[in-house]
């Protein structure tokens, strides 16, 4: 097997902020390289399942939230690639299954609810994975946050194909920003957007995955007071950004990772962060619109 990525169209924004500031802002539009695997999902799977399929093993087993794009991402995928997909979910089960949840489940997700303390205890729950599930299964973490996901991120900033100074994301577990920052230049720098509320732990998760990758950099940073209170938590504020921005630019934006990033870029636009003519790229990592 192996997972060829689409080209990805790059859109420019222009509104009254961007000309006040003097700066050029891009979108790149990755949640348009798949129907059901979008945004950064696809780059965070493709050697996970190539990986897969090497080592011959015909289900794919990972973790995730209620409200995971993960989750949903890896059904699909398993879908569309042939592979079993099993699920371990945190927290209780619902009589009603969200629509993330639900779509995992059409895909042929096999769903298992595990408690909050033993989601949280990630060595036991992996243990836990592997003896209950031995061998047939191949495991992916969280978010896709292990070293194939970073090393598939790297590509990204391949479909850029223009100069640019920054480049922003959404961070959930930080493997995206991890592979944006080891394929950029020196003299270019990436902004990372913290969408769970948690201090410094994307920055740390960052840290962590570039010294497994035995790289030591300095050109990137993350913001991390944009959550709104928390991962999936919602407020009419951040609903009304989004909605007059999906009214102007016609891009769609959701309010747990790119209404959040762009929420907060258009703020550091505004408080002046970016000198006048900076070229900023905004990636848009997909996801579910919950409503």
């Amino acid at each position: 097997m192996q997972i060829e990525l689409p080209s990805i169209p790059l859109q420019q924004i222009t509104d009254p902020i961007t000309n006040a500031k003097g700066v050029k802002l891009y979108v790149l539009r990755t949640d348009l390289n798949h129907p059901h695997i979008s945004g950064n999902k696809l780059y965070k799977l493709k050697y996970n399942l190539e990986a897969a399929c090497r080592a011959n093993k015909n289900c794919l087993l990972t973790f995730g939230g209620a409200y995971s794009n993960h989750i949903a991402a890896v059904a699909a995928a398993g879908k569309n690639y042939g592979f079993k997909t099993i699920g371990i979910i945190r927290g209780e089960k619902c009589d009603v299954l969200n629509p993330i949840l639900q779509f995992a489940s059409d895909q042929g997700m096999e769903l298992e609810y595990v408690s909050r303390d033993l989601y949280r205890q990630k060595e036991l729950l992996f243990q836990y994975a592997q003896q209950k599930y031995g061998e047939a299964v191949f495991i992916i973490p969280e978010g896709g946050s292990n070293e194939l996901g970073v090393l598939g991120c790297q590509e990204i900033i391949k479909h850029i194909p223009i100069h640019f100074d920054h480049i922003c994301c959404a961070c959930g577990t930080g493997t995206t920003l991890t592979g944006i920052i080891l394929s950029l230049k020196s003299v270019q720098q990436a902004l990372g957007i913290q969408v769970l509320k948690a201090s410094d732990y994307i920055q740390q998760e960052v840290k962590r995955q570039l010294d497994s990758a035995g790289q030591q950099k300095t050109n990137w940073c993350v913001w991390d007071n944009y959550h709104f209170d928390g991962y999936a938590k919602i407020k009419t504020e951040l609903l009304t950004f989004i909605e007059q921005f999906e009214n102007r630019h016609r891009i769609p934006l959701d309010p747990i990772y790119t209404g959040k990033m762009m929420f907060g870029l258009y703020d550091q636009i505004q408080k002046d962060y970016f000198k006048k003519g900076a070229t900023i790229i905004a990636v848009h990592t997909g996801g579910f619109r919950l409503g």
